[in-house]
């Protein structure tokens, strides 16, 4: 014997006397609203994926529960309620993490960034400490003190003259030491 069950506003049919079981009202349901379930998902949370996610996840959970559910006529009205509430859900659940994301700092060195610059400033000082003696006086007091030629002169006790030859010389062996690093990179560490 053939019977047609309603189920929402489409019916499917059964060939068996027996009320509809949840398989056969699951399929009938999807085949009949799936489409215009996932439309509605995807403009209430912005996007056809995570529709399609949630009315599937909506399917599931009916097929799940299919057994209290009261009228089997309601159906279409518990999935539509069902994929409302849980697009809901996800929106306020993409607002948390958005709140609570945490973006990388744009200022702020990498590890290895740090490890190079530490490798550098190392790299500098053992350079510094191989240079004469006065070559590295002016260089120190002129770059890390930031004295002028005749400020470094009257700490010295040379002549203005000899702080620019040193400081010269010393900056052409450093730059002879330390030619392996590439010129363009910024190895100071952001204050």
């Amino acid at each position: 014997m053939t019977k047609a069950v309603a189920i929402g506003s489409r019916s499917a049919v059964t060939t068996s006397a027996e009320p509809i079981d949840a398989d056969q009202a699951v399929v009938a349901l999807y085949r009949a609203h799936y489409a215009s379930l996932v439309r509605l998902a995807a403009l209430l949370v912005g996007n056809a994926w995570e529709g399609e996610e949630i009315v599937q996840d909506a399917f599931v959970a009916m097929h799940t529960h299919w057994r209290r559910l009261r009228d089997p006529d309601k159906a279409v009205g518990y999935l539509r309620q069902s994929v409302v509430n849980s697009c809901r859900s996800a929106l306020r659940h993409s607002g948390v993490v958005a709140r609570h994301r945490l973006e990388p700092q744009p200022d702020h060195p990498s590890a290895e960034h740090e490890a190079l610059a530490a490798a550098y400033r190392a790299e500098v000082l053992a350079a510094l400490r191989a240079l004469p003696r006065r070559q590295r006086e002016t260089l120190i007091l002129r770059y890390y003190a930031d004295l002028s030629e005749q400020e470094i002169a009257r700490t010295l006790g040379i002549s203005r003259g000899a702080v620019k030859s040193h400081t010269f010389r010393g900056l052409a062996a450093l730059r002879g030491r330390l030619a392996a690093y590439p010129s363009s990179t910024n190895w100071e560490t952001p204050q």
